[in-house]
């Protein structure tokens, strides 16, 4: 059966990102220490907390306020965390080119809503995709089986119609567990081959 549905993930992607750079604007915009910061995000998990849903951006705010013991200006705080990507341009041409061809996109990414809206305000990318599969929406971090089968609703296709890059090799063994045709991503020209190789006609 020919591919009718790409999936793609969205971070080292279809952008770059750096965590480095969230914890250095976050440091910067609360006036604290860097290792301070990086132990509040990653060390206690609040920025997972965000990007799986279990909290809000508010809740996020409030848990910086607390662990700080200072106010934090909102805005500034959620431009921090969400400026930090940079466009993956190598990526932009294939994704037209699968629109040219009438198959659907949709994004399979461990993400947040701070991430996402930033993404959309800043690059169009994003506008090229049929619909979204987000860990914050979804409630479930890839590898969870709970975000392959949002995915898959929204593919609105048997899994074997459907191929799937990721730039985590574990993403992609947890795709491959549903029947879906999944490669690690690693540069846009691999990507092309793997999609030529399934019979999608898309260009060197």
């Amino acid at each position: 059966m020919p591919i009718t549905t790409c999936l793609f993930d969205m971070g080292n992607v279809l952008v770059y990102f750096s965590h480095q750079t969230m914890c250095e604007n976050v440091a910067a915009v609360c006036d604290v220490q860097l290792a301070v910061v990086q132990d509040i995000l990653f060390k206690s998990h609040l920025n997972n907390r965000l990007e799986c849903g279990e909290i809000s951006e508010q809740q996020f705010h409030q848990t910086i306020e607390s662990e700080l013991g200072k106010l934090v200006d909102f805005d500034a705080l959620m431009h921090a965390v969400g400026d930090i990507f940079r466009l993956n341009e190598s990526i932009v041409p294939l994704l037209d080119e699968i629109n040219t061809l009438r198959i659907r996109l949709v994004l399979l990414s461990n993400t947040s809503l701070t991430h996402l809206r930033f993404i959309q305000q800043n690059f169009d990318v994003l506008d090229r995709f049929d619909a979204f599969t987000t860990s914050y929406e979804a409630k479930a971090l890839k590898p969870d089986p709970a975000i392959y089968e949002d995915a898959l609703r929204k593919a609105n296709c048997p899994p074997h119609d459907c191929f799937y890059t990721d730039d985590i090799e574990e993403y992609v063994l947890g795709a491959r567990g549903f029947g879906i045709h999944a490669e690690v991503y690693t540069d846009t020209s691999s990507t092309r081959a793997a999609l030529q190789r399934l019979g999608v006609a898309v260009s060197s």
